[in-house]
């Protein structure tokens, strides 16, 4: 009597037959995953996306805040132990002098008080997206005042004033690119999709473009904005300056996907089935590369933040009473500032961990767009 025994499938050949059946968008967050410093990046994006949503609650002050007797405050040195080793984080309180000589005033530690050093402390209040009412932050020094990263020549917490800085520096870089990526598919896809004449004419409007240096071109159009406008039209004028330059790399992108793929099979067979014109490119043609296009807009956010950086530097872009990474750059300017404030650098140390996270983010997803490249 023969006994017909059922094959049980190794975990190999089941990871290898889920992994032929696996959807597209299952592909991509694989091979995703498998880069680790594209995941660790997508980690500290997080973690400063989520600082900035949150600005009222992560900074231990208003960023406003005005304190004559903190002036041009080093960073504090956060002590982790106390005299009998136990962990019990503190810092020492700072005093201000005033040398006789040069008139220039000085911070030092008063080693005789201490500040210890909380979290979720009662502090100054404030209101969490300008709706709810709230005094808890994350961090604070009882009974004291704590300075993480020092202070600018008004006293001002630059701790706090970086986190709320983020929320402009951080978000102009997704609204701009989200106004990128419509004005991008629908140019670009009109471009490849039609060619012909309409073809050239784009292409020739997005060499114009490109050929114009950035920086000049983005000073032109910031000077055209009225200086009496107020806080968020801007905002919301920088986020246009911008994306009507960074729109012409999606288009390339857009276009070229669209001119290799519109006389493909699918399409061909969605047109005999009477599928019209728009149903072909939204429902067929963009899909079928949409992670081809997210890679590329997440490459190019690190063009929207420093866009935004240099603008408000150089002073042609938010202005104060604004909190940017550029606005607080601006403070650095001078020479002798730097000399002996060099902590009113800190802003750019940000700038540039945000642009080599968004980069590599980038790079893990454009290796993960092409899921077979391995294969």
């Amino acid at each position: 009597m023969l006994l017909r025994t059922k094959s049980i499938a190794s975990p190999r050949e089941a990871a290898e037959r889920s992994y032929f059946i696996a959807s597209q968008w299952q592909l991509v967050r694989w091979r995703f995953l498998q880069h680790k410093l594209a995941t660790g990046s997508l980690g500290v994006l997080s973690i400063l996306y989520l600082c900035a949503l949150f600005a009222e609650f992560v900074a231990p002050y208003d960023p406003n805040h005005y304190d004559v007797q903190h002036i041009h405050c080093p960073p504090q040195r956060i002590r982790l132990f106390a005299d009998d080793g136990s962990l019990r984080p503190f810092v020492y309180r700072l005093e201000t002098s005033v040398d006789p000589t040069t008139f220039i005033e000085t911070c030092e530690e008063d080693l005789t008080v201490r500040y210890r050093l909380t979290f979720l402390q009662a502090d100054q209040p404030y209101k969490l997206w300008g709706l709810f009412h709230g005094t808890v932050h994350l961090f604070g020094a009882r009974d004291g005042r704590v300075f993480v990263f020092g202070t600018d020549r008004q006293g001002r917490d630059m701790f706090s004033r970086i986190i709320y800085g983020a929320r402009i520096s951080l978000s102009i870089g997704l609204v701009g690119i989200a106004l990128s990526f419509f004005l991008g598919i629908l140019i670009g896809g009109l471009s490849g999709y039609l060619g012909g004449t309409i073809d050239v004419l784009i292409q020739r409007l997005i060499e114009f473009i490109r050929s114009i240096p950035t920086l000049p071109l983005w000073m032109a159009l910031s000077v055209a904005l009225p200086p009496q406008w107020p806080i968020i039209k801007v905002y919301f004028g920088i986020v246009i300056i911008l994306s009507l330059v960074g729109w012409t790399d999606v288009a390339r992108v857009v276009r070229g996907k669209f001119m290799a793929l519109r006389e493909e099979d699918f399409v061909v067979a969605a047109r005999l089935q009477g599928a019209g014109e728009s149903r072909v490119i939204f429902w067929h043609l963009l899909p079928s590369f949409y992670s081809h296009i997210i890679a590329a807009l997440t490459l190019s956010i690190p063009g929207m933040i420093l866009g935004e950086t240099a603008l408000s530097f150089i002073g042609l872009g938010l202005q104060t009473p604004a909190i940017s990474w550029g606005v607080l750059l601006k403070d650095a300017q001078a020479v002798h500032v730097l000399a002996s404030s060099p902590w009113l650098l800190l802003p750019a140390v940000f700038v540039v961990v945000a642009i080599l996270a968004f980069n590599f983010v980038g790079d893990g997803l454009r290796d993960a767009a092409d899921p077979y490249a391995s294969v």
